[in-house]
């Protein structure tokens, strides 16, 4: 069995907005950043304009611990394109602070990987971008 890798260089990437760019900064720096609404405390992901939760706008920019767990995954053998070797798990990951990212899962075999396993967040270059994923920690 082969372990589970990073995407080559060459994916489709996603193109960092004013909203986006904070998270990505962080991507290449090493830091997973996720947004805390200073009114009810609650984290958000995706980065968005106001609170999910209550509505405020008063949101700020917190740097996460990066570990969390697989919360649902799926082996993706079809790719949406010939750019992404396959296979490889993409996950949702439920993480510490209280927010869910989908990322990929690195570093095991496909097998491995289950819902509740523990990971901690990796990054790795992809040209432009840095883009985090996901191992078993």
């Amino acid at each position: 069995m082969t372990l589970l890798q990073p995407q080559p260089v060459g994916i489709p990437l996603p193109k960092p907005s004013p909203l986006t760019q904070p998270f990505w900064d962080g991507c290449a720096a090493g830091e997973l950043r996720y947004q805390e609404c200073a009114v009810c405390a609650r984290a958000i992901f995706d980065p968005a304009r106001a609170c999910r939760f209550c509505g405020a706008t008063e949101l700020g920019w917190r740097t996460s611990a990066g570990h969390g767990e697989v919360y649902s995954w799926s082996t993706v053998w079809r790719p949406q394109t010939p750019a992404f070797v396959t296979p490889y798990v993409a996950a949702i990951v439920a993480l510490g602070e209280g927010f869910h990212m989908v990322s990929n899962i690195v570093g095991c075999e496909i097998d491995a990987v289950h819902t509740g396993l523990p990971v901690e967040v990796v990054f790795h270059s992809a040209g432009a971008l840095t883009l985090p994923y996901f191992r078993p920690r």
